[in-house]
């Protein structure tokens, strides 16, 4: 994991984020995401540079939201130097994205 892969789970594993369950490098078909929350249907990606001029993300998330699959994708910079940032836009988009399973 990148130094900004290694904060962002250090902020969300074992469930210190807003209660729930995420998984690193999880396996969804051919590709690994970086994070995944099963509780949302939720993908977190950290990207850097590289991701920048991309020519198979565009067909990997494709991919992806056809299964139903919510993308956010954050850059390097902003975890590492604006991770409140990073958790209020994550905030602001799980407060408009339905919850896959009802509350029990």
């Amino acid at each position: 994991m990148t130094s900004a892969e290694k904060l962002f789970w250090s902020k969300v594993a074992q469930r210190q984020f807003a209660n729930l369950k995420f998984r690193k490098q999880h396996g969804i078909g051919n590709y690994i995401v970086d994070f995944y929350c099963p509780g949302k249907k939720l993908i977190i990606e950290i990207d850097g540079d590289s991701h920048a001029n991309s020519k198979t993300d565009p067909i990997r998330s494709d991919f992806l939201a056809h299964l139903g699959y919510k993308i956010l994708r954050y850059n390097n910079r902003d975890v590492l130097y604006n991770i409140e940032g990073v958790f209020q836009d994550l905030l602001k988009n799980l407060g408009h994205y339905v919850p896959l399973y009802p509350p029990s």
